[in-house]
């Protein structure tokens, strides 16, 4: 077993766990919003990345399945994504775009807050390229790119009703995405984005 199947056999193993423990019915919901991404990382040089951020789009489905104490829920399902970058090319730029299907596993706290519900969560995401493309030249997954991504990911927001909610995501990608065999040569996804969800 290779290491990207045990990290996604654990995922759902969480997840599963979760659900078995789950004290009321599981939440379901949509989400979509708009990203604000990057791709940071260092060149062949050792040099930072100069990139810009590139917006994106989020959209999916949500699960909140709550577990054994009160007001704390495993939040996942499955988000369409989009990443990428701004790339400055001197008198022009490249924008890099990157789509992914993502299933994020946040372990969230939902105090209640004045009329509705404070939204606290941490942590990772695991994350599988569909998709590229860019404004100057082809984006290969097999010279350019790995599908595989993976990282973490913060959550802040407000639950105004049972249904509607709002919230900022953070994300931090851990995986070095990029095909380069150089060493010191990395690239990462990073990024947030601000989103409206509603539960069932």
């Amino acid at each position: 077993m290779n290491m990207k199947t045990g990290i996604v056999i654990a995922a759902f193993l969480t997840c599963f766990s979760a659900a078995s423990m789950a004290q009321s019915p599981v939440a379901l919901g949509l989400r979509g919003g708009v990203n604000f991404q990057n791709l940071n990382g260092k060149d062949a040089g050792g040099s930072s990345l100069d990139n810009k951020l590139k917006v994106g789009v989020n959209v999916g489905v949500t699960a909140d399945i709550p577990v054994a104490a009160p007001d704390y829920f495993v939040q996942t399902g499955l988000l369409f994504s989009t990443k990428g970058a701004k790339v400055d090319m001197g008198t022009s730029s490249n924008k890099i775009n990157l789509s992914y299907l993502e299933v994020p596993i946040t372990f969230l706290y939902k105090p209640v807050l004045g009329e509705g519900r404070l939204l606290l969560g941490v942590g990772p995401y695991l994350g599988f390229a569909v998709g590229g493309s860019a404004d100057i030249g082809d984006v290969s997954f097999d010279d350019d790119f790995k599908r595989f991504d993976a990282g973490g990911n913060l959550l802040f927001g407000y639950m105004f009703t049972p249904k509607i909610s709002a919230q900022l995501n953070a994300q931090l990608g851990l995986v070095n995405i990029g095909q380069n065999t150089v060493e010191d040569a990395t690239i990462k996804n990073t990024g947030f984005g601000v989103s409206l969800g509603y539960h069932f």
